[in-house]
């Protein structure tokens, strides 16, 4: 099976010459709190569930983790069991000048993961700063003061390329792009690489792609496994290896108030989020405090394994 409608558009030999000239991944130095902007204009592609979960994942991993939730539905909130508060310090506040990062922060269960929570009034944010000078650097300035206090920072960003993504993809040192393995995903993120594309020129230079992340995967079709190896052929090592398989617990877990890894971290959709978060932090020469452990524990248990023991055995 090819791609033979996209591989002939435009759209996506723009696509091809950006990955093929964008710096690697690895050339960021963790200096401080990495910001990735969880974004795809496509509406039901797992964004927010991904920005959930990852970032509980990482944080389970013993990093500190900020989730900031950019999008007016306000789910990323919901899905750490936060109910809505119009009253009360948001991401509206933080690009609006009214309150701070630290001032708009809020626990979770995890102790190490904390979450700017999302607002109705986002919708509005995008006509109240139109006017205003240096708009698209709100959400930059306001994450500047609290960068070295978290190991990342994940932006979950709503279904349009509009202000608040905009401020998100110049907040962002990477991108992580959740996509359906279908024929046509490559022209529905066409135009957000084409963004990206411009805000590198215009505002952002260093900004880069992380991943491309493949959700509600079904390896069982044929479909899904053909799709991804002509996607994998055309994305190269941007394809992530680990793909979010269609999973009820997944689907379940929000309405509980809780990520997966809490509300069922032996199913395949907290399995499949944890191989998210290490495979992230292979790419970026991490290893976290938990990872440090087992390795500890490991070598602890070779050492045991290994002594020698000489005649007569004890």
């Amino acid at each position: 099976m090819h791609f033979r409608v996209l591989h002939n558009s435009r759209p996506v030999l723009h696509i091809a010459s950006f990955l093929l000239s964008s710096p690697s991944v690895d050339t960021l130095p963790l200096r401080m709190g990495k910001v990735i902007a969880v974004v795809n204009q496509k509406g039901g592609v797992g964004k927010t569930t991904t920005a959930i979960n990852l970032s509980a994942a990482l944080a389970l991993e013993g990093l500190t983790c900020l989730l900031v939730d950019c999008d007016p539905q306000a789910n990323s909130s919901g899905g750490f069991g936060i109910a809505r508060d119009e009253n009360r310090n948001s991401t509206y506040d933080i690009l609006t000048g009214n309150a701070t990062v630290a001032e708009s922060t809020l626990a979770t269960e995890i102790d190490t993961l904390k979450i700017v929570p999302g607002s109705n009034h986002l919708i509005g944010a995008t006509v109240e700063l139109i006017q205003v000078e240096r708009r698209e650097y709100r959400l930059r300035q306001a994450l500047e003061p609290v960068r070295n206090q978290y190991n990342f920072i994940i932006l979950d960003c709503p279904p349009a390329l509009d202000l608040l993504t905009l401020n998100a993809l110049v907040a962002a040192d990477r991108l992580l792009v959740p996509m359906q393995a279908e024929y046509f995903a490559l022209e529905g993120i066409s135009e957000l690489l084409t963004t990206l594309g411009r805000i590198q020129a215009a505002f952002n230079p260093t900004l880069d792609i992380e991943g491309v992340i493949l959700t509600m995967y079904d390896e069982r079709t044929n479909l899904a496994q053909q799709v991804t190896e002509n996607l994998r052929k055309f994305f190269g090592a941007k394809l992530l290896k680990t793909a979010i398989p269609r999973n009820i617990r997944l689907a379940e877990a929000p309405s509980y108030g809780k990520p997966v890894a809490l509300y069922d971290p032996r199913s395949r959709g907290a399995e499949s989020y944890r191989e998210l978060a290490e495979e992230i932090l292979a790419r970026n020469h991490i290893d976290s405090p938990k990872a440090l452990e087992r390795k500890a524990a490991l070598q602890a248990q070779s050492r045991q394994e290994t002594k020698v023991r000489f005649w007569p055995y004890a």
